[in-house]
């Protein structure tokens, strides 16, 4: 039989083309409580032009470290104040953005190669955390997955990771680095403000933030492939517990795996984490 030389094989196999390389798109969700300089409520409003700018600027930051880093693609979703934060005007040139509601999937199925968090808070409860909340500060009290307090960002990681999308960056406070760091240690954060109660901080210019992002989310695509995807396995319970004046409507706990705990808590649970997610999220 003949054989083909070793080195007349290399050759051949080595001049084949490459197989395509999957799009490395990032998906980045914005917020306003966690970006630096941004300490009081009513700078969080959506027309208040000195937040709109800062955030802007921050996100314009990550853009650019992002396709430094070897980005092909970066979509940002303005997911503060009803999606009416951001403008095209404004935005970096080559980033895409997403404004209005996303639903339940939030576009993960997309198969982006990664999540970032850009201005973001951490949960309610959360002593230090600056205008701490979860998804809504007038309307949740508290939510809990499997009994663990969680907010917009476990929740958001997992709904990721449901769709093998891992978590690479966060910029926001103190509080909410922390937050993500508990369950994405190896993930790249930008710390821009450290807080001392719910309306006072001690905050980065907007100036070293902006370098300090650029800087983290370089890095971070460098951990794209060494990230894992932030899984919650097994059956999920998601507990819903609304503020003193959001009593459950009468027909609450009628739908498929749901149950009402008391007056204002209502419990969504699924075989995993996206049959309960989409229980609560799609109602």
């Amino acid at each position: 039989m003949y054989r083909v030389p070793f080195l007349v094989l290399w050759f051949l196999l080595a001049s084949l083309p490459a197989w395509p390389q999957a799009k490395k798109s990032i998906f980045v969700i914005t917020d306003a409580e966690g970006v630096a300089g941004v300490c009081r409520q009513d700078q969080t409003d959506t027309t208040h032009n000195e937040m709109r700018q800062l955030l802007t600027g921050e996100i314009n930051a990550a853009v650019e470290g992002f396709f430094d880093g070897g980005a092909d693609e970066v979509i940002v979703w303005d997911g503060h104040g009803g999606s009416a934060s951001l403008s095209v005007l404004t935005i970096h040139p080559r980033a895409k953005l997403i404004i209005g509601g996303l639903g339940v999937s939030m576009l993960m199925e997309r198969g982006f190669a990664a999540l970032a968090f850009i201005g973001q808070h951490s949960m309610a409860n959360v002593r230090g955390g600056i205008m701490a909340h979860s998804y809504s500060s007038l309307g949740i009290q508290d939510m809990r997955l499997n009994g663990k307090p969680v907010g917009e960002i476990e929740t958001r990681v997992a709904l990721a990771g449901w769709y093998n999308v891992p978590t690479i960056l966060l910029t926001g406070d103190r509080a909410a680095v922390e937050e993500l760091r508990a369950i994405v240690p190896d993930a790249e954060f930008a710390e821009v403000k450290e807080g001392l109660g719910r309306y006072t901080c001690i905050s980065l210019s907007a100036t070293a933030s902006r370098e300090l992002i650029r800087d983290a989310a370089r890095r971070a695509m460098q951990k794209i492939g060494q990230i894992k995807p932030y899984k919650i396995s097994g059956p999920v319970t998601l507990e819903i517990e609304y503020t003193t004046r959001n009593s459950l409507p009468i027909n609450a706990g009628l739908a498929p795996g749901t149950k009402v705990i008391d007056d204002r808590t209502i419990a969504y649970t699924g075989k995993d984490f996206m049959e309960a997610w989409t229980r609560y999220a799609g109602r």
